[in-house]
């Protein structure tokens, strides 16, 4: 059978170093291809050259058998290949529906029309989002599901999705596979990039793993299981290490109260809800989108503003705070790792050391008034060895870096502000397992040296083998407490949703 995409020793350079290097990829008709690897692997930058965002170096792409060279995504869509990107590329100003159908409007347009067309698509994906919002007032998941709509309404015969999943709830993930399946059974072939392992042997007909931008595995995904894939991934196994508790494992003992939230409210999203976090401990927060775990953090962290009548109360150690902006959060000693990077983590036209170094500036922990150069090129070595995050060189642009390398950027952005409570809101998303690994040492190693953590997460396996404790949360409260020792997917999840 001739291949639907092919790729040809296709080698990829940016400022003479290689992102990938001689890769050959084979796409069939009417196939899911899982394409895997670390954050910084090439996953990426090979998709893009598939869809004209970027170019190769050298190589060449054929599809059909016909070779094709594309500048530009429109190119790449007149072709019927589109991409569906990790961070998403809608109009924040525009609604959903205008999204939806940006580029190909009529001449005269009725909105009630489209409003009406764009929801009756939507509900057909089993997507549950208004069409009459504004893309800017929905959350990472909603926004997804969006762009996600966006690529299958285009009719086209590849559809590259890059981590679709990662902002999605199990209920949301299981209509996402039906509707992959769907498309495959009417002959679109699909290229799924992902982090998630048990994701990609469940749905993939074959699987590619490429490490340090070249091609290391590409087999029948029947022919792979999870440490077969990790072991291409990373050289070596991480099965037994990529989670802190194991059996019989007690969880850290309960330190100084430090933060109490008592009764806090926000509109219709957050309602009455109360815990404790403690010292030395993480305290992990689970709930579906809309359960308000978020918001929460948000809240204690001086990025949102709660109710002002009747809004409950916030302490730390025992002192009444209600912060107006995030400045005064970090000057107490709480900061919010944000679960958008991109929207809200990172200036991405700036360098991994201007990045760092404003993250000192608004904790006002700089030498002074004038930017020192040395101090911050002294902080950025410093944090880069630390977290260990991956660039083409130390002035990198964050844009120019992986997603799990941002990630790390972002945290390190937080860390530097030398806070006591840290509230990590979906530290691992978009996150390889190699990175995985070492973030949550590196979590473990800060309640171990006595920092309150907040752990929030939409991955129960994440949940359970990081957290001392356990919070759910639904409909604005957290509703159920559970010790690691007794805690259970099915027990976690029945307090989520009833």
């Amino acid at each position: 059978m001739q291949p639907l995409i092919e790729m040809k020793q296709v080698t990829k350079e940016y400022r003479g170093v290689p992102a990938v290097t001689k890769v050959d990829f084979v796409l069939q008709k009417g196939e899911i291809h899982a394409l895997l690897g670390e954050n910084g692997a090439g996953k990426s930058t090979l998709t893009k050259m598939m869809c004209g965002v970027t170019q190769a170096t050298s190589g060449e792409m054929l599809l059909n058998g016909t070779p094709v060279s594309f500048h530009t995504p429109a190119q790449a869509l007149d072709h019927g290949v589109v991409m569906v990107f990790q961070e998403t590329s809608l109009v924040p100003s525009m609604t959903v529906a205008q999204n939806l159908y940006l580029g190909d409007e009529s001449l005269f347009n009725r909105i009630r029309g489209l409003n009406i067309a764009a929801q009756t698509f939507l509900q057909s994906l089993n997507f549950n989002v208004n069409p009459t919002a504004l893309v800017s007032s929905l959350g990472a998941a909603h926004k997804q599901m969006v762009e996600i709509a966006r690529a299958v309404r285009k009719n086209v015969q590849v559809i590259i999705f890059d981590e679709p999943t990662a902002s999605l709830t199990p209920e949301e993930k299981r209509h996402f596979f039906s509707l992959v399946e769907r498309l495959k059974k009417s002959g679109v072939s699909i290229i799924f990039i992902s982090h998630a392992l048990e994701e990609a042997l469940a749905i993939a007909d074959r699987i590619t793993v490429l490490r340090d931008g070249e091609l290391v595995a590409s087999d029948a995904a029947k022919n792979f299981d999870r440490d077969k894939i990790i072991r291409a991934m990373v050289g070596r196994s991480l099965s037994n290490s990529l989670y802190r508790h194991e059996a019989g494992e007690e969880p850290r003992p309960v330190g100084e109260k430090v933060l109490s939230v008592q009764n806090v409210s926000m509109g219709a999203i957050v309602r009455n809800t109360s815990f404790s976090i403690y010292s030395g401990q993480i305290t992990g927060m689970f709930g579906l989108i809309g359960s308000g775990r978020t918001e929460v953090a948000k809240i204690i962290s001086g990025v949102v503003k709660r109710n002002f009548f009747n809004g409950g109360e916030i302490r730390l150690r025992d002192r009444s705070v209600r912060y107006r902006v995030p400045r005064q959060a970090v000057q107490d000693g709480i900061v919010y790792v944000t679960e958008d990077r991109k929207i809200e983590g990172f200036f991405e036209t700036m360098t991994i050391p201007e990045n760092l170094y404003m993250g000192a500036l608004a904790a006002g922990l700089t030498s002074g008034q004038v930017v020192n150069m040395a101090e911050m090129r002294a902080l950025a070595a410093d944090w880069t060895k630390t977290l260990n995050i991956k660039a083409i060189n130390s002035n990198a642009r964050v844009i120019e870096l992986s997603g799990g390398n941002q990630q790390k950027v972002v945290i390190s952005k937080s860390l530097v502000q030398k806070p006591k409570v840290i509230i990590f809101d979906e530290p691992t998303r978009g996150v390889d397992v190699g990175a995985i690994a070492e973030i949550h040492a590196f979590i473990n190693k800060l309640a171990d040296e006595g920092l309150a953590i907040v752990v929030i997460s939409s991955y129960l396996p994440e949940v359970m083998n990081l957290s001392d404790r356990i919070l759910v949360c639904r409909s604005g409260r957290v509703v159920e407490e559970f010790a690691p020792s007794e805690a259970t997917e099915e027990k976690i999840m029945y307090a989520a949703v009833h």
